[in-house]
């Protein structure tokens, strides 16, 4: 009994002892169901072995069926259903593309990374994959390939600008074809700015304008970073971050400091590795400030002496020493002369005069009973003159 790949055949068997062999010729592979079962009460009866004899696929081969095991009292006709099918199941897999989603929109590298895709397909038999960049076939000296069953990678040790572009996987089988693209980016820092210059300085604030970088990294630019610094600290401190446009107004500077400038450009790898600095410095000046004063009438305090404290009279004992106080008030200062019993007194020993902040005093030391009289103290200045007096007597101790 034969059949055709492919196709499902009804084999009976008319009688037979308990154990029933069914042999099958040219048929290069046979898949059995595995079980056989009552054609009345569809019960399981028994189960089947699949035995290969020898051959290969496209001779004719033999394959074994043998029902073991079946009861005496089923039918003894037996019906068998059996799959025959080719070496490659009779039928051919279209092929297809797994493009993994991380690929289905720019892939970007930066230079000197690894890029290493791995990309899966369908196809039966084995289909055929190739690669091309930018429509032209791979640089294998930069670019290795490694094509399996199911899936092929694409290998890039050390990614490079050139690198960048569209790399497409065409898979074929026969006349049939998938075909899946990707696009590859490659980039590094952008250059720097190619000039800044200081247009100009007013107050606290300057003015600042630069040209883009010639060279963005392959990639567009995120912004602009501005920083400054003091020629006292030398320290440089941002003041802009992420700025899109050329030019700015850098505020807040401090007065009496000079102020230089530079800007870096900015992608997704991160800044420029050099900025450019202003060639000429911005002094913060301090505006000059005049002060007038308003005028005003110099006030005389010229005057002529007045005694505010008269003296007192006294009397002391002979032998102890007696001071007499008086207090006068003159500008200019006044000239103080003592006078007893209207005797000039001044260069005496006995007696000793002091003037101190418009307070005079005479010390009489040690007086007798002759030093007992009148005694005026006397001031005089440009302006005029005063004088007071007092009485002063010396008693004998009983």
């Amino acid at each position: 009994m034969g059949g055709r790949p492919g196709l499902s055949q009804n084999l009976f068997v008319q009688s037979g002892p308990p154990k029933t062999e069914i042999r099958l010729q040219r048929c290069p592979r046979a898949e059995w169901p595995g079980r056989v079962r009552d054609p009345d009460t569809r019960s399981l009866c028994s189960d089947v072995s699949v035995v290969s004899v020898g051959g290969r696929a496209g001779q004719g081969v033999d394959f074994a069926c043998r029902m073991e095991s079946i009861p005496p009292s089923f039918i003894p006709n037996w019906e068998v259903r059996i799959n025959v099918k080719s070496g490659h199941d009779g039928k051919k897999e279209h092929p297809k593309i797994w493009l993994p989603r991380a690929l289905r929109q720019t892939y970007i590298r930066k230079v000197g990374d690894t890029v290493n895709l791995l990309i899966p397909f369908q196809g039966k038999p084995k289909p055929q994959a190739t690669w091309t960049h930018n429509g032209c076939a791979l640089d294998t000296s930069r670019v290795s390939v490694r094509n399996g069953e199911r899936d092929s990678i694409l290998f890039i040790r050390e990614a490079q600008r050139a690198d960048s572009g569209r790399y497409q996987l065409r898979v074929q089988l026969g006349g049939l074809e998938a075909t899946a693209t990707i696009d590859i980016l490659v980039i590094e820092r952008p250059g720097p700015p190619q000039s800044i210059k200081l247009v100009d300085v007013w107050g606290f604030n300057a003015t600042l304008e630069w040209t883009p970088p010639q060279d963005t990294g392959n990639t567009a630019l995120l912004g602009y970073t501005v920083q400054k610094a003091d020629t006292k600290s030398g320290l440089w401190f941002t003041v802009l971050e992420h700025y899109h446009r050329t030019s700015c107004v850098v505020s807040d500077l401090i007065i009496g400091n000079s102020y230089a400038f530079r800007v870096f450009a900015e992608n997704q790898c991160g800044l420029s590795e050099t900025a450019p600095i202003t060639t000429d410095l911005a002094h913060i000046q301090k505006a000059a400030t005049v002060y007038k004063t308003k005028g005003f009438a110099q006030r005389d305090f010229s005057e002529a002496p007045k005694f505010t404290q008269p003296l007192a009279d006294c009397t002391t004992v002979t032998g102890y020493n007696t001071q007499l106080f008086c207090c006068v008030r003159a500008s200019p200062r006044p000239k103080i002369i003592w006078l007893k019993n209207k005797m000039d007194i001044q260069g005496n020993p006995k007696y000793r005069a002091l003037t101190h902040l418009g307070i005079c005093s005479l010390e009489i030391r040690k007086p007798g009973p002759f030093d007992g009289g009148i005694y005026t103290c006397k001031a005089v200045n440009a302006l005029g003159e005063a004088s007071v007096d007092c009485r002063v007597d010396v008693k004998v101790p009983n």
